[in-house]
């Protein structure tokens, strides 16, 4: 364990990232940002909708309902002197959490009262106050989201790919669980995933914007070591085979929508990667989908002047070290259609290589997005744990899209455009 300030320069980037891991595991990264009004926190746990079965080293092996990651997120806002928003407010601060398949996320955002709202942010984290009352409030509280989202047309159609693409990964649930599965959660299994996930050696406070790295470190500092953490082992999660194939190739729900929704991709089989190759694996494909698929592409061009797709229409690629899987689409007037043309587009593309002129424009767009990514101190605490959880860095971005060639990006579409692993999403009108 560390208990020095390490300064870490990114000279390319004009940054200094300041690091110090706490003696109870904590890791808190600092980048000050000169002229920044507005400062952005993040206190993240490595903790997802997907750790749903673990062990952590010398205890039992435990499965927890669906959806606890997200129910544990909610019950955290509640402290025993009321709502711990309110006290942010009362700090002229802006609260939020976030619940995804890999990890859960408090922040604020605030222009003054730094030393306040930091304190309230780490306090309230590790300060979980659940009781069988509360806990039983929350279900129906939960309930309601989850009911709505049933109602919600890009939510189902998003989902319904992921729940057609995989057969058993858990990133197939819903983050909020179903009815069924919260109602089995108790104020003792919120605990024991509390005690395990929230643990600071499973976390990362991450502090930009216009603040003193030495200040911020030593409010941390103190704030730690007045709290007792006992040591902890490694957590280690288990995940059931994912059979190759897709669980269906086609997934169609009826909801009423005044246009269709259609979503397809493709499911990569696991290959444990992590770090900076992780990293380039994403970032080549989504230069690679760029390149084809998006606004600046004779593809797209053709689709939205024929008024195929509209401006909605886009793609994704979401990876970790135990999945990996894409998401192309949007509203379409017809869904059938829409998938054929892209079909054809990836198959040609595959065959012919990716045209030079249209990666070296996708390639430029993505480096001079990053760099204005670099000005938002909100964007770059929302993706800087997304990468540092992932064992890589936010600030390798650059470095990464630079390397990455045409041959880098022809490969990546060859691996990943397998339509032995395809599927499809689709929410439309039911017939009359």
């Amino acid at each position: 364990m560390t208990m020095t300030m390490q300064t870490i320069p990114f000279t390319r980037l004009k940054e200094t990232l300041y690091y110090e891991q706490m003696p109870n595991g904590l890791d808190v990264y600092v980048l000050p940002k000169t002229g920044f009004h507005k400062t952005y926190a993040t206190f993240s746990t490595k903790y997802g909708s997907i750790d749903n079965h673990f062990q952590v080293e010398g205890q039992r092996e435990v499965t927890v309902p669906d959806g606890i990651a997200h129910f544990l997120e909610h019950k955290m806002f509640e402290e025993p002197t009321g709502d711990i928003f309110a006290t942010f407010a009362s700090q002229g601060a802006s609260a939020n959490a976030f619940t995804s398949f890999d990890r859960t996320v408090y922040l604020f955002s605030a222009t003054g009262q730094i030393d306040e709202n930091l304190t309230t942010l780490i306090n309230f984290v590790q300060n979980p106050y659940f009781t069988d009352q509360n806990v039983e409030k929350e279900k129906g509280i939960i309930g309601q989201e989850i009911n709505m989202y049933r109602d919600n047309a890009d939510w189902r159609v998003y989902f319904g790919l992921i729940e057609a693409l995989y057969r058993k990964h858990p990133v197939r649930i819903d983050i909020a669980g179903t009815i069924d599965s919260i109602a089995q959660i108790t104020k003792d299994t919120l605990y024991e995933c509390y005690r395990t996930f929230y643990h600071p050696s499973n976390m990362s406070l991450f502090v930009v914007g216009g603040v003193d790295p030495e200040r911020v470190l030593k409010l941390v500092r103190e704030n730690q070591a007045a709290k007792t953490f006992a040591p902890q082992g490694e957590i280690k999660r288990y995940f059931e085979q994912e059979p190759e194939r897709v669980h269906d190739p086609k997934k169609v729900i009826e909801l009423p929508v005044s246009l269709p929704k259609c979503m397809f991709g493709f499911k990569e089989a696991v290959t444990a990667s992590e770090g900076n190759e992780l990293l380039k694996r994403e970032l080549t494909t989504k230069l690679a989908f760029d390149a084809l698929l998006g606004p600046s592409s004779r593809l797209y061009q053709d689709m939205y002047d024929e008024g195929l797709i509209s401006d909605q229409f886009g793609h994704e690629y979401n990876s970790n070290t135990n999945y990996a899987f894409s998401v192309i689409g949007g509203d379409t007037k017809n869904p059938d259609e829409l998938v054929e043309r892209v079909k054809a587009g990836l198959e040609r593309a595959k065959a012919e290589g990716i045209d030079e002129v249209s990666f070296e424009r996708s390639k430029r767009k993505k480096i001079g997005g990053f760099l204005r990514m670099m000005n938002s101190p909100e964007a770059m605490a929302h993706e800087f744990t997304k990468y540092e959880f992932k064992g890589t860095s936010l600030f390798e971005v650059l470095d990464v899209y630079e390397s990455i060639t045409l041959a880098d990006a022809n490969r990546r579409l060859s691996e990943h455009v397998d339509f032995d692993r395809f599927a499809v999403s689709i929410v439309r009108s039911p017939a009359p």
